[in-house]
């Protein structure tokens, strides 16, 4: 039986308010070297599914591996439902469609033969060990999954869509006594085993750098104009103001109601935020969600002004707004929730040099080694980072760890450049005990007035 034809047919004469089949088939490869060794290397097919019914304001969810028992496994994620339902179901209206997506592919990795794939990330190893003898270690991560998502619910919608993601995640650590420098190289894409090909000299610096940062001087803490590069400032946009846009949290949390309310000022006018996944060939782009809603583009802040969030069916039927195409799943054991997708500052019309050359004393702060939120409070560490002095790039500094109220922030990018980069890493978002969700973020460089840096 065709695989549409199964779900159809599991769905038939159920009494729930909806229900919806997930299946996925597909395959993955993983490679790890640690140190100068090879520790890991596997290859894997997997076909499996989950069943989510809605009845009575709550969900029932069935994971599972045998096709054969496909209409048990959705009767039971019904009688789940059943059992725990108290209340009015809540589940925005969304057009039901009926479409097969193919997957947009430059070089398949699963072309791609394993031993060639293992000989790449050898040659990049021995790179990071001929830079210097301060060199300790390094730990380099290789990953592609390649899958068909099927879905169909009791609404009608029937999708089939190729999914991919591809990463590479590069980490070189040098020691000098006491002191220890990391230098870190990510790498991702949604339809291209190319973008880990050919990476050799940027390998080549991110040892270097990891060595060189044992003799930079530690940033002086204090209150800065500091401009963050592209990488860093999508890191910001996501995870310090895009997690704040999932409606589920605002939904949730009382405090954040109140913050979150549409139509207030979080920026100046040149501030634009967007979430979404039609741009084409990102690791967070897709047609359908996870619970076929079409992709968009949705401003989170449009000139300054809070406009929109991010929404599930459910989110977007208990707060009366629009679906989003936002509802993500890592994999088929997990229930979808709202994600993000390709989270982004829009361009502005600021040059670089412009927008440098009237700092008298600055830091800019580039790349990631990440951070952390706690509602609108950030932390985050920049990878590196240099000292800005009468307009001018001066010398390099370490340990610059940027602190602050998301929204204080916001309010002082006083000038956004016009060099967007979505920025393609081989990480991922987590939430939920779902990581690492495939997402893409970027910006151009943005200046930030009043910044706190901390450091020695």
């Amino acid at each position: 039986m065709k695989v549409r034809d199964l779900l159809t047919e599991a769905l038939k004469g159920l009494r729930a308010d909806y229900v919806e089949v997930r299946v996925e088939d597909g395959e993955s490869t993983g490679i790890t070297f640690r140190g100068k060794e090879l520790e890991d290397i596997g290859r894997a097919a997997f076909v499996g599914g989950n069943a989510r019914a809605l009845v009575n304001g709550a969900w029932g969810f069935v994971s599972f591996n045998d096709l054969h028992e496909l209409r048990d496994r959705v009767v039971m994620a019904v009688r789940q439902a059943r059992i725990a339902g108290g209340e009015k179901s809540a589940l925005a209206e969304v057009p039901p469609v009926v479409e097969v997506a193919p997957l947009s592919i430059g070089k398949d990795p699963a072309q791609v033969p394993l031993s060639e794939k293992v000989r790449l990330l050898e040659e990049y190893n021995q790179i990071i060990w001929s830079i210097s003898p301060k060199i300790q270690t390094s730990v380099i991560r290789y990953s592609d999954t390649k899958k068909t998502v099927y879905f169909a619910n009791s609404q009608g919608s029937y999708i089939e869509q190729g999914k991919m993601d591809i990463t590479a995640h590069l980490s070189a650590l040098a020691r000098e006594g006491r002191d220890v420098q990391q230098g870190l190289l990510s790498k991702g894409s949604g339809r291209d085993f190319s973008i880990v090909e050919g990476l050799h000299s940027e390998v080549e610096k991110t040892a270097r750098r990891a060595v060189e940062l044992l003799s930079a001087q530690p940033v002086k803490g204090g209150e800065y104009t500091v401009i963050l590069d592209p990488k860093l400032a999508g890191v910001f946009a996501h995870e310090a103001f895009g997690h704040l846009s999932e409606a589920d949290y605002v939904y949730e949390n009382e405090k954040l109601r109140e913050i979150m309310i549409l139509g207030k000022r979080f920026g100046r006018d040149h501030l634009n935020i967007v979430d979404g996944a039609l741009v084409p060939g990102l690791r967070g782009s897709f047609k359908y969600d996870d619970e076929g809603t079409p992709a968009q583009k949705t401003y989170l802040i449009k000139d300054g002004i809070l406009v929109g969030r991010l929404h599930s069916r459910e989110t977007a039927g208990k707060m009366g707004e629009t679906p989003t195409g936002n509802a993500r799943a890592i994999n088929y054991l997990h229930r979808p929730i709202v994600r993000m997708t390709n989270t982004y500052i829009e361009a502005g019309s600021v040059s670089f040099d412009d927008m440098i050359a009237d700092v008298k004393l600055g830091v800019y702060a580039v790349d990631s080694y990440g951070g952390e939120t706690s509602m609108e409070m950030f932390t985050f560490t920049a990878g590196q980072g240099y000292m800005i002095r009468q307009g001018k790039i001066a010398e390099p500094v370490r340990n610059v760890t940027l602190t602050g109220n998301v929204f204080t922030t916001l309010m002082n990018i006083d000038a956004i450049g016009e060099d967007l980069v979505m920025v393609e890493g081989g990480g991922g978002c987590g939430k939920g005990g779902q990581m690492p969700l495939p997402v893409s973020d970027g910006s151009p460089h943005i200046r930030i007035t009043r910044c706190v840096v901390g450091g020695t």
